[in-house]
């Protein structure tokens, strides 16, 4: 345990590095506009939102994501162009990966709000049998996206699929049988209105050896006070420090969050009553 006024650091899921435990919602969130001052940030350093196609290098391949940026347009359709939490979290994950922190090889991995699809697209090149999910209207744009960087070039190590999914919804078995090993998710705390369905979908994908990596605009500090004041109640949540992200991809915009489930505590036997 840490001092009083020390910050607790530990190793959470499946993550082999120690990250700082989050203790109270409104605190971090002080800390990291803070320590951030994200408006002050230039905004899409890593992305073009008017471009029809982000041009991106990862896991020794040139992946070419496709954009829709007239969707835009559209109101609460967010997810026809990439925004920097995506290309953060898809570039922490193949660091981790190269770095040993982490091991994508042959496990199941679902990505909620997968918008253009690079971050499971990478997850999939690293050799994780992914499941790519997103409301039935975006899901054009996610297959094109994981057709022509995944399945048209061959030599991938794991899978990808893409498959609907509304958050709230219960969820079918090929969601949860068995349970994932990562659930990942860039972008997807961003309204009030979304994060008891979002919560709700994230408590039916996670067992005992689910590890979660959400990464995040810091663009709303009320929304996402709200989110970690309600996820805290059942998952224990750490933030991953900047120092671990690929040191090419690195925002103060951006927020690298690790969840874990907390489940009840068995109790030792009492010998006198085995």
């Amino acid at each position: 345990m840490a001092e009083e006024g020390e910050e607790e650091v530990m190793e959470l899921g499946a993550y082999g590095a120690a990250v700082r435990l989050v203790e109270d919602a409104a605190a971090e969130v002080l800390l990291l506009w803070a320590l951030n001052d994200p408006a002050a940030r230039r905004h899409n350093f890593f992305v073009r939102h008017a471009a029809l196609t982000l041009p991106i290098d990862s896991c020794g391949r040139h992946l070419s994501i496709l954009q829709s940026p007239s969707s835009m347009s559209t109101p609460g359709v967010t997810g026809a162009v990439m925004w920097d939490s995506g290309v953060v979290l898809g570039k922490f994950l193949e660091h981790a990966v190269d770095s040993g922190k982490l091991v994508l090889k042959e496990k199941k991995v679902v990505e909620l709000g997968s918008g253009c699809g690079l971050v499971g697209c990478i997850a999939a090149l690293l050799g994780g049998d992914v499941i790519l999910t997103d409301l039935p209207d975006r899901l054009k744009l996610l297959r094109r996206n994981v057709e022509s960087n995944l399945l048209d070039g061959g030599g991938v190590r794991g899978n990808a699929n893409v498959r609907e999914l509304t958050w709230g919804d219960e969820l079918d078995s090929e969601f949860v049988d068995p349970l994932p090993d990562y659930v990942l998710g860039s972008d997807v705390i961003y309204s009030e209105g979304a994060v008891m369905d979002l919560l709700s979908t994230l408590r039916q994908l996670c067992g005992s050896s689910t590890t979660i990596f959400l990464a995040g605009e810091l663009r709303n500090d009320v929304v996402l006070d709200y989110f970690l004041e309600a996820a805290m109640k059942e998952f224990t949540i750490g933030l991953v420090d900047q120092t671990q992200w690929h040191p090419d991809y690195r925002s103060y915009r951006v927020a690298l969050f690790i969840l874990v489930k907390q489940f009840p505590k068995l109790m030792p036997e009492d010998p006198d009553h085995i």
